[in-house]
């Protein structure tokens, strides 16, 4: 009835700069700089993701460095010293990663970033290889789709099943995202339920009404 949501497929990043297990240290920095990255998918085998590295996996090292170990080790968990002493990647990885699959809808990845504290999600099929990686900047492109688009997917996928014709006649606009819906409607009570739909309709930022009681007029 209503429109398909987009997916993770829609929006990831199709390159990705990924490592393997046996990866130094300083290649993990290196790569990270030249992709403008802060963190790396970890790979095995034809491209299976096992783990992630993080800048935040690679931070225990750097301040074992500048810190006298004694003192370090009181504030630190166990996991975290093994980290400050780790030079490869499988060793400084965090696993099992936490992944999403092509076919996920944006607002699940989202969920997912969410739980967890990601900031970024590799994209794996159904046996765990490597297909892409969506970041939160990837979920907010639904947000710079044309208004007039969005106008067109509110009128066919909300307005014409809430309100259809002859029972109303209603005005979509959208503008910068916020979505406005002016005209007479037969039954008030359905506004509501149509302000939920529209505020699901990707790259809706706001919806407004100005919708007043009467018969529609032809």
């Amino acid at each position: 009835m209503y429109g398909t949501p987009h997916i993770v497929s829609d929006v990831m990043t199709h390159t990705v700069a990924a490592i393997g297990r046996r990866a130094s240290f300083k290649e993990i920095v290196g790569m990270m700089q030249d992709w403008r990255v802060s963190a790396l998918p970890v790979l095995e085998g034809e491209g299976r993701v096992v783990g992630v590295v993080s800048e935040a996996d690679l931070l225990p090292t750097e301040e074992l460095r500048d810190s006298p170990e004694a003192g370090y080790a009181q504030r630190r968990e166990p996991a975290e010293l093994a980290k400050a002493g780790a030079v490869t990647a499988g060793d400084l990885m965090t696993e099992p990663a936490i992944t999403v699959r092509a076919n996920a809808t944006l607002a699940e990845a989202a969920r997912i970033m969410a739980r967890e504290k990601v900031k970024r999600l590799p994209v794996v099929d159904d046996t765990g290889l490597l297909e892409g990686i969506i970041s939160r900047a990837d979920l907010l492109k639904v947000f710079l789709r044309d208004d007039e688009e969005i106008a067109e997917e509110i009128r066919r996928e909300v307005v014409s099943y809430v309100f259809p014709l002859p029972s109303s006649a209603i005005h979509v606009d959208v503008h910068d995202g916020v979505a406005t819906l002016t005209g007479r409607v037969r039954d008030t009570a359905l506004v509501p339920v149509a302000a939920r739909l529209v505020r699901a309709v990707e790259g809706v930022v706001d919806v407004e009404f100005d919708l007043t009681r009467g018969a529609a007029v032809r």
